[in-house]
């Protein structure tokens, strides 16, 4: 059988798993949602990676005297409830745009495998429904503790927060001022850091 290099070879109806993903060589990134291919958004636009660059220096700096580790996209996150499930077993895979871990037995030489302690996805046009209302389901499915949807176009930051399974909006920050991280308190960002001059 040939190598998978091109969405084309594969059927979207059909499911998938982590083993599978890892033998395709394609040249688009894809997400893999309980089995079924998700193809990503075109490259990002400038003000997303402005934003992600500023998100990811921030949050790296701040964590320098942790154990907690900052990772951005393309970095394969296995959502599985346990790390004991093979690659066959795993049948979702995301892309978050930056993540948080702090569980270093969750690291392996290929991503994540588990729930990230604070995940960050930044809105592009394309991608609107998808982060937040599928990966929204997905993340508090999985037990992501903390969620961060920021929006460019809103220059905001809508922060969740796990409580009881359920993702409880933690608050809405359009102004400058603190955006607080109920994971890791100590890591606060200014909502300066991210959208002056952006």
């Amino acid at each position: 059988m040939p190598p998978i290099t091109s969405l084309s070879q594969l059927d979207l109806t059909k499911s998938y798993t982590y083993a599978d993903y890892l033998t395709w060589q394609l040249t688009e990134w894809v997400e893999l949602i309980k089995g079924k291919v998700r193809p990503m958004s075109p490259a990002p636009r400038v003000m997303h990676q402005r934003i992600s660059s500023r998100l990811m220096g921030t949050i790296y700096a701040k964590l320098a005297d942790r154990s907690c580790e900052v990772f951005h996209a393309p970095f394969d996150v296995r959502l599985t409830k346990t790390s004991a499930n093979g690659d066959a077993q795993i049948t979702t895979v995301v892309q978050p745009d930056i993540c948080v871990v702090c569980d270093p037995q969750k690291l392996d030489e290929k991503g994540c495998v588990g729930t990230p302690d604070w995940i960050i996805e930044i809105l592009s046009p394309g991608n609107l429904a998808r982060d937040t209302k599928e990966k929204f389901d997905l993340y508090e499915e999985n037990e992501v503790p903390e969620y961060w949807i920021v929006s460019p176009g809103e220059k905001s930051i809508t922060v969740y927060v796990l409580h009881e399974g359920r993702y409880q909006v933690r608050g809405e920050f359009y102004t400058p001022g603190p955006v607080p991280v109920h994971t890791l308190p100590e890591v606060g960002i200014e909502w300066t850091e991210v959208f002056e001059g952006v």
